[in-house]
């Protein structure tokens, strides 16, 4: 069984800063990828950042040089720094690991954490 757990979220005012963090636990051999994605009221999920375990970047154009993404393969985290927040970036933040294979042999799954609450308002 494979768990994440992320922390971090809450309320700031425009053009603050917060830091997301996700730890994946269990019986975990590999993970592909490890990223971010949100999920504003009354939209669709979609992804904000992804890095994969070889350190290659993904961001979405809305949050490019604001937002950085990093990872931590020896513990299986992923953290998000967020600078410049705007109240747009306001949602549910969601961390997701890829690819996670438990052994060798079993092909890899996703699994999702539970999301995080992010405001920005004055």
């Amino acid at each position: 069984q494979v768990q994440l757990v992320n922390s971090g979220g809450g309320l700031v005012q425009p053009g603050g800063s917060l830091r997301l963090s996700c730890a994946a636990s269990g019986s975990i051999f590999s993970i592909y990828a490890m990223g971010w994605y949100r999920q504003g009221s009354g939209d669709e999920r979609e992804l904000v950042a992804t890095i994969t375990n070889r350190g290659i970047t993904n961001y979405a154009d809305s949050v490019k040089g604001r937002f950085i993404i990093s990872r931590g393969n020896a513990t299986n985290s992923v953290f998000l720094q967020m600078n410049s927040l705007k109240p747009e970036d306001t949602a549910v933040y969601y961390c997701k690991a890829e690819e996670v294979m438990t052994t060798p042999a079993i092909v890899g799954r996703d699994y999702w954490g539970r999301g995080t609450q992010v405001t920005v308002s004055s």
